[in-house]
């Protein structure tokens, strides 16, 4: 069975998350747009300052890019690669999403 037969939706979608990915990814590699970082934005003023903007910034562009990679090889690779990879896309993307909150609460503190 390939990844092909796990597909139930058209390839644009894939497409246009991947652009939206890419684009967050620039704006908080870039030091900007941590009003995007969910929980960040709302947090009070108090608990924004325990926190290096820039670093948290670094940190979920970072996490964010690489999830955004793997979206081009899944639907490329839709027919060539086997099912199981879909199962290892989301193991890594859970595991990168484990890494980036534990990164947001360690270094990214002042």
């Amino acid at each position: 069975m390939a990844m092909k037969d796990l597909s139930t939706g058209p390839d644009w979608i894939v497409w246009v998350v991947f652009v939206i990915l890419v684009a967050i990814s620039a704006i908080l590699l870039s030091g900007h747009g941590a009003n995007l970082i969910a929980g960040y934005n709302t947090a009070p003023k108090e608990k924004k300052e325990k926190y290096d903007e820039k670093k948290l910034g670094r940190v979920i562009g970072t996490g964010l890019l690489a999830i955004a990679i793997l979206f081009p090889f899944a639907v490329l690779g839709q027919t060539l690669l086997p099912a199981w990879v879909a199962y290892a896309f989301l193991g890594f993307i859970i595991i990168d999403s484990i890494v980036m909150i534990i990164l947001a609460n360690t270094i990214c503190k002042k």
